[in-house]
């Protein structure tokens, strides 16, 4: 329970502060749209970064995949339940002033935005994010009392396997800042975009096959074994996890192509006068 009350202190502390200080410091002084969507991702990315580093942590710990237990995989499971509660807020509050800077800011705009347009605005947001919404609700409601109650002690090995796909969230936040700022054309852009895509498909894509192909070894498995011999309701939920980040892949895919690989707009044609 202490670790539950503590996620709910750190994650919302660390975006409040982080807003203020962006906000307040003489050489920043940046307006509040600019402070909720810098914080919000740097949240995430320090999230991020102890999700996996616990991740590491726990699956290094355990030697036997199974029966090993490491209390810091329970421990930061109840840490970040807080998180993904109050990601879903951030995420709103991104959505909202994206929305105002988008030319419905001004007196009559948030004169709109305090009455019937602020449900617009609500519904817009679950229509853009509906899967990460989604996403996290069921991380809360359901991967989280799975872990604790269900799991029964054995399994820490996957669970700090799955923590480490959080690697490649930095570079997501970190490419989402800067094309928010219109960086996507510097080298900056480019590195991340790559380190982005190598880490989403190590980490998120390639995981799953990999804890089939871990249990499989456990187990003296060949891998295409591995299916049939679980139950089915470890292969749906394994499915359900992987479907969304094979989705995220595909976009992460666009992206890139769309970054290295530019459309270049047609030459015009010469003019009569020119010829």
């Amino acid at each position: 329970m202490l670790t539950l009350v503590a996620g709910g202190v750190v994650f919302p502390g660390l975006f409040l502060l982080s807003k203020n200080t962006l906000q307040r410091l003489p050489q920043l002084r940046w307006e509040e749209a600019d402070a909720v969507i810098v914080s919000a991702r740097l949240v995430s990315s320090v999230q991020a970064v102890m999700a996996s580093t616990a991740g590491y942590i726990v699956s290094t710990s355990c030697k036997h995949i199974i029966d090993d237990q490491h209390w810091l995989s329970s421990a930061y499971t109840q840490f970040a339940v807080p998180y993904f509660i109050y990601d879903i807020y951030a995420m709103f509050l991104c959505h909202w002033h994206k929305h105002q800077v988008k030319g419905h800011g001004g007196d009559e705009g948030e004169a709109r935005a305090a009455g019937s347009s602020t449900w617009a605005v609500a519904r817009g947001y679950l229509h853009k994010e509906f899967l990460m919404v989604l996403h996290h609700a069921v991380m809360v409601l359901v991967c989280f009392p799975l872990s604790v109650v269900w799991r029964q002690g054995k399994g820490d090995y996957f669970l700090g396997c799955l923590l480490m796909a959080e690697v490649s969230t930095p570079f997501v936040c970190l490419g989402k800042i800067l094309i928010q700022y219109k960086r996507q054309h510097t080298l900056l852009h480019k590195v991340n975009g790559a380190l982005m895509l190598l880490s989403f498909l190590c980490c998120r894509v390639l995981l799953f096959p990999y804890l089939y192909w871990a249990y499989g070894r456990h187990a003296g498995l060949p891998l295409l074994a591995v299916p049939r011999a679980l139950p089915a309701h470890v292969n749906l939920g394994a499915a359900l996890l992987l479907a969304p980040q094979l989705y995220w892949f595909f976009l992460i895919c666009r992206g890139a192509f769309r970054l290295f690989w530019p459309r270049s707009s047609p030459s015009p044609s010469p003019s009569p006068a020119r010829e």
